[in-house]
């Protein structure tokens, strides 16, 4: 999902409405694990950030992956 940044908050991209902390779900080989990310509000998509994607999710895959 595409966002873009307006004056320091992260707005949907499709909807155009500013995203909120929400609990979400992320689901990799069956495992599932409850984090705290931005979402928008009316379309439920999530914003993952870059370090998030390359670091903490990266090495939880990894080691998934390897059990």
């Amino acid at each position: 999902m595409n966002q873009k940044e307006s004056k320091g908050s992260l707005l949907c991209c499709q909807c155009n409405v500013p995203l909120n902390r929400g609990q979400v779900t992320i689901s990799y080989l069956g495992s599932e694990f409850p984090v705290e990310l931005p979402k928008c509000p009316a379309c439920g998509q999530v914003y993952i950030t870059e370090d998030l994607a390359l670091g903490k999710m990266l090495q939880v895959e990894k080691a998934l992956e390897d059990k």
